[in-house]
């Protein structure tokens, strides 16, 4: 059977206007695509660097689940037990002075480890990196926190809980899961109870 010209010539143009109308839908497509790409490779870089981050935490700390090992290196409690405002805790925090003002992004250097303690036990759970804020500024600009292996720092005012000047602060529950992330500040898995 063959087709009058006329319909083949609509059938052409018929089909031609629907290439048309499509290609931009394609394209749009593969730019989602692309997107859509580049959102998993971002997400998958971040886990990676999690992980790196938390394994860098546990070579360098791994000396310190002594409690004894971390006073010999110059840290010490401060504090007291912090207990969340809702679920969970950080610990005692054992603050390394020489650390805590020098403002430098180590992970192999904490500014503070954190212990739960238990029937007169302590058990290192984390660390904290701590940073000055006023410090900071000076040397960064405005509005860019620390970043430490992919992992950004939360900013906490003064005045607040401990009674320091403002900082910027970054958990890193390398020797407890954290069922809420390894880097959010308050672990249902710690408590205080222990004291």
């Amino acid at each position: 059977m063959t087709m009058p010209t006329s319909t083949m010539h609509a059938l052409r143009v018929l089909l031609l206007s629907s290439l048309a109308l499509a290609a931009p839908l394609l394209v749009a497509d593969g730019v989602a695509s692309d997107e859509s790409q580049k959102k998993q490779e971002h997400e998958h870089e971040r886990v990676m660097s999690s992980a790196r981050l938390v394994q860098l935490v546990r070579e360098a700390t791994r000396q310190f689940i002594d409690v004894n090992n971390a006073t010999a290196a110059g840290y010490g409690p401060a504090f007291g037990c912090v207990s969340g405002p809702q679920e969970g805790a950080m610990g005692v925090h054992y603050v390394n002075t020489a650390y805590a003002g020098d403002d430098q992004l180590d992970p192999s250097r904490p500014e503070a480890l954190i212990y739960e303690f238990s029937k007169g036990r302590a058990r290192l759970v984390g660390v904290e990196f701590i940073v000055d804020a006023e410090k900071w500024a000076k040397t960064h600009r405005a509005g860019d926190p620390p970043v430490l292996e992919g992992q950004t720092f939360h900013y906490v005012g003064a005045p607040n809980r401990y009674t320091i000047p403002a900082f910027y602060e970054l958990h890193v529950w390398a020797w407890r899961d954290n069922p809420k992330g390894a880097f959010v500040d308050w672990n249902p898995r710690v408590s205080c109870e222990g004291q």
